[in-house]
């Protein structure tokens, strides 16, 4: 019997494979719910691994669920490399639950790049909102020092542009919330602070969720090279992704 075809070299030129590690939940649409589905639609093949099955977001009092760690996506990623399905045109990464999962995450960034020097690298760092965690205050560093260096692009919220960028310098507190210090109060700081992330690595930056002086706004930074193709699917993701309905106002910054 004949190998079957390379998944990647079998699709029209114009649309791509991607490997999308994300949460799941049962209810509610965030994650890998949220966004296999729309990429299907602008006719991307996706691969979604799922970093956490849980019955509903972490926002409820309680939930219960299973979560995966980085030996579980390491032998993920083995099984793809033996059957030579590792290449892909771009990477998503959402909720990362540990430290061990989100260097895990890093290897497959690097061992995707090997097999596909163009990889992009999307990510999503899921980190908190509202001026308090969701995950272990470790990340921050990882994220900051190793994960925005290797992402093509990157997609924070006002706070965890924030705690990437040095807005909020103070120390973490043990109950995971971040002392009010330096932050982002206007558009010229969130500007800045794509600037700065811009710097660090990543050539497209997308800030959401800013509160500026009590009013909800979002704001788009984003290198002027971004295909007008490229940008209906961050608008299109961005807005099935995000966790609540909100009134949005989007501005461009280069």
């Amino acid at each position: 019997m004949a190998a079957p075809p390379i998944l990647s070299l079998a699709l029209p030129s114009e649309t791509g494979r991607v490997l999308s590690i994300q949460s799941h939940t049962v209810q509610g649409y965030v994650g890998n719910k949220s966004a296999v589905f729309p990429l299907q639609l602008l006719g991307y093949d996706v691969d979604p691994i799922n970093s956490v099955q849980f019955s509903n977001h972490t926002g409820y009092p309680t939930f219960k669920g299973q979560v995966l760690n980085g030996q579980q996506l390491g032998d993920l990623i083995a099984g793809l490399e033996e059957n030579n399905l590792l290449y892909y045109t771009h990477l998503l990464t959402g909720y990362i639950g540990s430290v061990s999962f989100l260097n895990a995450v890093l290897e497959v960034v690097h061992k995707l790049r090997s097999v596909n020097p163009k990889l992009t690298y999307v990510c999503d760092p899921v980190m908190g909102d509202d001026g308090k965690l969701y995950v272990p205050t470790e990340l921050v560093a990882i994220y900051r020092e190793k994960v925005v260096p290797v992402a093509s692009m990157l997609t924070p919220n006002q706070f965890e542009a924030e705690l990437l960028t040095g807005f909020r310098s103070c120390m973490l507190q043990e109950a995971r919330h971040v002392m009010s210090c330096g932050r982002i109060v206007a558009e010229k700081d969130g500007r800045e602070a794509c600037n700065i992330l811009h710097a660090s690595g990543p050539s497209k930056v997308l800030l959401y969720n800013c509160l500026f002086n009590l009013f909800i706004s979002g704001m788009l930074c984003i290198s002027l090279n971004m295909h007008p193709y490229h940008l209906g699917l961050v608008f299109l993701l961005f807005l099935l992704s995000v966790y609540h309905l909100r009134l949005l106002n989007f501005t461009f910054s280069p």
